[in-house]
């Protein structure tokens, strides 16, 4: 290894079956234009018995973490935010000192992103995939928004599942968000199990879904005339808030 390469500072991605991820071409692009001697990469595992080895990298300063590893990773770590152990839920990683501390950049991203959209007729939410690490953070969100927030999901530790889902209450709550996972690439054909025909131009569908750019949940609310949003605006502002925290915490 050159000396050039040993001394640059390494960033990372953790989590499993992430070759789809934007992070990556984003921050390595970023280097890129800062000059800056950094290199950002993927670490794919199978679970988080991988971790050890992952926090031997030379030079690691901090990563990402996503599916399915946001909730799981709390037990690894040194030290936690106030506001990621109030949510319960962890996507970001700095290393201080051979400390591992644990950050939510998610609520934030979401808060941002969602602010540009939001109408004074978004007072209340459904978030599908409620029990999962990112839902933590989007429902933490929500509440800081004031809007009330309707769980969903395929166990009974929501407020509802899916199959006990009133079509009335998907038609009177305006926001609808999908935290889960499906629909994304390569898997587009898939989204969550929901009464669309009921949809009307007064919803706003999100989906942290960002590749592709517009899943089959999305595209059923726009064929309903709703608004819609995918991820990649909220993953640019929890990018951003990553590098914050990595640089200047």
């Amino acid at each position: 290894m050159e000396e050039g390469e040993k001394n640059r500072a390494v960033y990372g991605l953790i989590g499993r079956g992430i070759s789809y991820s934007f992070s990556a071409d984003y921050f390595n692009k970023r280097f890129e234009q800062e000059q800056r001697s950094a290199r950002y990469v993927n670490f794919d595992i199978p679970d988080l018995s991988g971790l050890n080895e992952v926090l031997q990298t030379v030079n690691l300063k901090g990563c990402n973490v996503t599916i399915p590893y946001k909730t799981a990773i709390l037990e690894h770590l040194d030290d936690i935010d106030d506001q990621a152990s109030e949510i319960g839920a962890v996507n970001c990683l700095k290393l201080v000192d051979h400390q591992l501390i644990g950050y939510n950049t998610d609520a934030f991203g979401f808060a941002q992103s969602l602010k540009k959209q939001l109408q004074s007729t978004d007072r209340s939410a459904l978030v599908l995939g409620s029990t999962g690490g990112a839902a933590k953070a989007i429902i933490h969100a929500l509440r800081g928004l004031s809007l009330q927030v309707i769980t969903v999901s395929r166990t009974n530790d929501s407020d509802f599942t899916y199959s006990t889902l009133d079509p009335d209450l998907v038609r009177t709550t305006p926001l609808i968000i999908n935290c889960t996972p499906l629909g994304t690439h390569p898997k587009t054909n898939q989204c969550p199990d929901l009464p669309y025909e009921v949809l009307t131009g007064a919803h706003f569908l999100f989906d942290l879904v960002y590749n592709p750019a517009e899943s089959l949940f999305l595209k059923f609310g726009r064929q309903a005339g709703s608004r819609t949003q995918n991820g990649y605006d909220m993953l640019i502002y929890q990018a951003e808030r990553s590098w914050e925290i990595w640089n200047t915490l």
